[in-house]
């Protein structure tokens, strides 16, 4: 019998803030993003392994792993 294994990567979007990077030091969008990776069997997503949610500069693409309680706060505004 033959499994067919991975892993599925997903993003979701959840705001987009303006302020200045600090690495570039541009006043730019940044994207505040959680991204999931699930394990599948056959294609189909069972559960998840990983979740992190990074900060990207759409100016310079710096990109920085920021905590959970940070980013929601961020989409909730």
């Amino acid at each position: 019998m033959l499994l067919i294994l991975g892993i599925r990567a997903s993003q979701v979007l959840l705001a987009t803030l303006v302020y200045v990077c600090d690495r570039c030091g541009q006043d730019a969008a940044h994207e505040v993003v959680k991204r999931t990776r699930k394990f599948t069997v056959f294609f189909v997503p069972l559960f998840p392994v990983g979740t992190k949610y990074v900060d990207t500069c759409t100016f310079c693409g710096r990109t920085v792993e920021v905590p959970r309680e940070r980013a929601l706060a961020a989409a909730g505004q």
